[in-house]
């Protein structure tokens, strides 16, 4: 419903009613005609600005309108020319939504088509506006939008065991955010060459589905697949990044269409202290990642079973078209198996918040919703490493998730075998590299380890385990110490440095057993990055406790001819 208000507004966006609510600094239009003039003055002047042009007499009194009285204008003129916009709407978005309901069709439906579309007789309401300034090249403006509408929307759906069904879209309800770019500006009437209109912020979109003179529940999940169908439409049409382009005046405004500008590199490491969704024994987390809510662009992890601290240790990659506004959004479920997964909790992170080239190592906070604040209740927290590598980069960085590096051993050499037979054995000979070499791994000390003892003492020593090839050393045991001190290096050869993982736990020495006092689960990206690095990390599963370690990376490149 959101794409039918957008082409609403694209539809609206006449001089007339956009240009009274725009305005830039530094800009004196040279058109010559009364109303190009003052138009290109409230465009692109600020109050004081038109102060210093304008004589008392001149003055337009729209200079010093409040946004309030600009949205009463706009909503009192919208409201008068809504039939007329209902008409000159109503078959464009006809023939604009079509398409895009083919394109997302459920496999369950042969057709999906309008049989009738009529936006009804309640106008949209603006019910915010702000002006972000761009600069001497355009000019963005955010208008926020409520419509509880009367739309006269019937779908005709066809099935492939020959039964069609009417369904009607009723009870819309939709609150969300419009912005609207006016690029580029120009001397020329009405001082812009095109419009772009996107969906901001979709805040709710609330509609029923009802089969005219029947049952929606005559075949099972289709109501569902509608909603969905309708849902991933808006998402991958219309909602930003993504934009509708209005030229406005004769010219190329290629530059204004939506482009990839980089790539998001998302390793998800490991989740702990997930909430319990399960009566008997424990969840089972899977993980759903995405930079944009479309379905062909959703990522899911495996899913761990019976396990409230799952480790992952998978890779994901993501195309970014708006590093400033996007973020990644990472949700947390428990696997119901034949029923709909429970969401254990969300999180999410800005890309505003990356530094190109730099991988970021985050502990994300898992809440009941991205929209609410508040949520003082611990669902959990997940790991994750991100780098964002943007496409075109000239500063030396190197991206250690690319496809020539990112292959295992193993994995480079049955691919080689697969390009050879299909090239019926003739292979162009070229160097691979593999990301092989020795890990060091010192670890110098621990500080405020929980107590073990009777005595409140303990005997700590650490267990180092590459988790692949499960090769595992141990430090000596510090006997009656809270804080030890161990200085202990122990290499270990790795052949698969992006998909290895080192775990280093910390244990109580005792006559008759072992007591756990906590872990660290580290990957090797960062190390693989810098070479070298000290850090201290605080112990999973200990009330206190942290570990200072030193890792070390001495690459072992095996070169082979494939």
């Amino acid at each position: 419903m959101s794409f039918v208000l957008g082409v609403v507004i694209g539809v609206l966006v006449g001089v007339g009613l956009i240009v009274g609510f725009v305005k830039s600094e530094n800009y004196r239009s040279k058109c010559r005609s009364e109303l190009a003039t003052t138009i290109a003055a409230f465009a692109r002047m600020t109050v004081e600005d038109s102060r210093k042009i304008f004589t008392p007499e001149q003055y337009p009194p729209w200079v010093v309108f409040s946004n309030q009285q600009k949205l009463n204008w706009l909503n009192s003129h919208l409201e008068k020319i809504w039939p007329f916009v209902d008409e000159a709407a109503s078959e464009l978005v006809k023939s604009s939504v079509e398409p895009i309901l083919e394109q997302y069709r459920p496999m369950i439906l042969a057709s999906l088509k309008f049989s009738k579309f009529t936006l009804g007789t309640v106008a949209p309401q603006f019910t915010g506006i702000s002006i972000l300034e761009g600069g001497s090249e355009g000019i963005t403006m955010e208008l926020e939008m409520n419509w509880d509408g009367n739309p006269s929307i019937i779908l005709d759906i066809m099935t492939y065991v020959g039964v069609g069904l009417p369904v009607q879209v009723k009870n819309i309800g939709f609150t969300g955010i419009f912005r609207l770019i006016f690029r580029p500006l120009v001397d020329e009437f009405p001082c812009f060459g095109a419009v772009c209109y996107s969906l901001r912020k979709k805040k709710k979109l609330d509609f029923t589905l009802k089969v005219v003179g029947g049952d929606m529940t005559a075949i099972p999940g289709i109501s569902d697949a509608i909603e969905g169908t309708i849902r991933d439409a808006i998402e991958d049409s219309i909602t930003w990044p993504v934009r509708k382009i209005i030229p406005i005046l004769p010219g190329d405004y290629s530059d204004l269409e939506l482009k990839p500008t980089g790539v998001l590199e998302v390793k998800l490491v490991q989740a702990k202290e997930l909430t319990n969704k399960d009566i008997i024994g424990k969840s089972d987390p899977f993980a759903e990642l995405y930079v944009r809510p479309v379905r062909d662009r959703m990522k899911k992890s495996k899913t761990i079973n019976n396990e409230l601290n799952p480790i992952w240790n998978e890779h994901f990659e993501f195309v970014v078209e708006d590093p400033l506004t996007q973020h990644l959004v990472i949700k947390i479920y428990d696997d119901e198996g034949l029923q709909a997964a429970e969401l254990i909790g969300c999180a999410h992170v800005r890309l505003n918040e990356l530094e190109p080239g730099k991988v970021k190592d985050v502990w994300l906070k898992l809440v009941k919703d991205l929209e609410i604040q508040r949520d003082q209740k611990n669902r959990g927290q997940v790991h994750l490493e991100l780098l964002y590598c943007p496409y075109g980069t000239t500063n030396g960085f190197s991206n250690p998730f690319a496809d020539n590096v990112q292959l295992t051993s193993l994995e480079k050499v049955l691919k080689s075998g697969v390009e050879a037979a299909q090239n019926g054995g003739e292979i162009n000979r070229r160097k691979d590299v593999i990301v092989r070499g020795v890990l060091s791994v010192t670890v110098i000390s621990a500080e405020d380890l929980a107590p073990t003892d009777l005595m409140g003492k303990a005997d700590p020593y650490v267990v180092v385990t590459m988790k692949k090839n499960e090769t595992k050393n141990k430090t000596r045991v510090v006997p009656e110490s809270l804080n030890p001190v161990w200085n202990q290096t122990f290499d270990f050869v790795v052949e698969d440095g992006l998909h290895d993982m080192l775990i280093l736990e910390v244990w109580d020495h005792d006559t008759f057993g072992k007591d756990y006092m906590g872990r660290c689960i580290l990957t090797l990206t960062r190390v693989l990055m810098e070479g070298e690095y000290k850090e201290t990390f605080e112990l999973d599963g200990a009330k206190s406790g942290k570990l200072n370690l030193h890792l070390k990376w001495a690459p072992q490149p095996l070169y082979r001819d494939s």
